[in-house]
């Protein structure tokens, strides 16, 4: 696992970009994610199959890897799970805001994981 403490607390070191990494680090993080990661791995294993591409086995590296970094930083979970609320806020104003911030954090998630 590689460490980095250019921002707060994590739970977990950032896991190495392998499933069996990422597995494990879901098992701790979010445990209850665990057969949707499974049924994705499945997915994107039989569409790399079909295209005789690794492209989708590298898009769920990534994917999966983003979302352990968000569960694993509560600092980004707070900001995710906050801003997802106010999505399909009633006020457009807070909506936008909330996808901008959502964005940002996914933004923010994904560069750490290209590290």
């Amino acid at each position: 696992m590689r460490t980095r403490s250019d921002h707060g607390h994590e739970l977990i070191p950032c896991p190495e970009q392998t499933p069996d990494a990422l597995r494990a680090a879901l098992a701790v993080v979010a445990p209850s994610r665990l057969d949707e990661m499974q049924a994705e791995k499945d997915e994107a294993f039989a569409k790399a199959v079909d295209w005789q591409s690794l492209s989708p086995v590298q898009s769920w590296v990534l994917i999966w890897a983003r979302e352990i970094e968000i569960a694993r930083r509560p600092d980004l979970s707070a900001r995710y799970t906050s801003t997802k609320g106010n999505l399909e806020h009633e006020d457009p104003a807070i909506a936008r805001e909330a996808l901008r911030e959502l964005s940002a954090v996914l933004d923010e998630s994904m560069r750490a994981v290209r590290t």
